[in-house]
């Protein structure tokens, strides 16, 4: 049985995303009033980077999107996404992707153009014709993870999926699905009780 067949048919699946739920609902859940990158208002707050960028929590998110990428067919060559939100967890499943031998590249895309070197959006071991995934920390509208698409697009990359930890149910996955770009969710807000009218 090789690696990618081990994670597919890997019992943790169930306890590794209630174990996801419940560190995003204690680390990354915030009530109050809040301004989205979409500018939209929220009355809660979704902060990852509180679970990716701590020790387990970043094992937990990098181990359940190889297990979700295994269960989904063909591993791609490589995840990556919008700088900053995208780079601990696209670390995190490169990172788990070496502990379990599977050759997975990670990439970056940057917001704006860098003014020397390359002058690239797109940066990390990924060329034209490989065939990515795009991961994001949270997802509202979709509006980070289409920038991901059009960058990676125009560098020559294959997107087939975005994968998110956290999903807001809030547009993104109708919003993907006009690009014909499916969207996979680790946890969206009603695995934490809340409904998508309450933002």
């Amino acid at each position: 049985m090789n690696t990618t067949d081990r994670l597919k048919t890997s019992p943790k699946l169930s306890p590794l995303i209630q174990s996801l739920i419940d560190l995003v609902g204690s680390q990354a859940l915030q009530r109050g009033t809040f301004r989205l990158a979409s500018g939209r208002e929220a009355h809660f707050y979704l902060d990852a980077k509180q679970v990716v960028l701590e020790a387990h929590g970043s094992m937990l998110v990098g181990r359940a999107i190889l297990e979700r990428l295994a269960t989904l067919g063909a591993m791609p060559d490589a995840v990556g996404g919008l700088s900053m939100g995208a780079d601990p967890v696209t670390s995190a499943v490169v990172t788990m992707a070496g502990v379990e031998g599977i050759p997975l590249k990670g990439f970056l895309i940057r917001k704006e153009a860098k003014g020397h070197g390359t002058q690239r959006f797109v940066e990390g071991p990924v060329q034209p014709g490989n065939r990515v995934v795009i991961v994001e920390d949270v997802i509202t509208t979709g509006g980070s993870s289409l920038l991901a698409i059009d960058r990676s697009q125009e560098f020559g990359l294959i997107v087939e999926r975005v994968i998110t930890v956290i999903d807001r149910l809030a547009g993104a996955q109708q919003a993907l699905a006009a690009r014909g770009i499916p969207l996979e969710s680790l946890v969206t807000i009603r695995d934490l009780g809340i409904e998508p009218d309450a933002s």
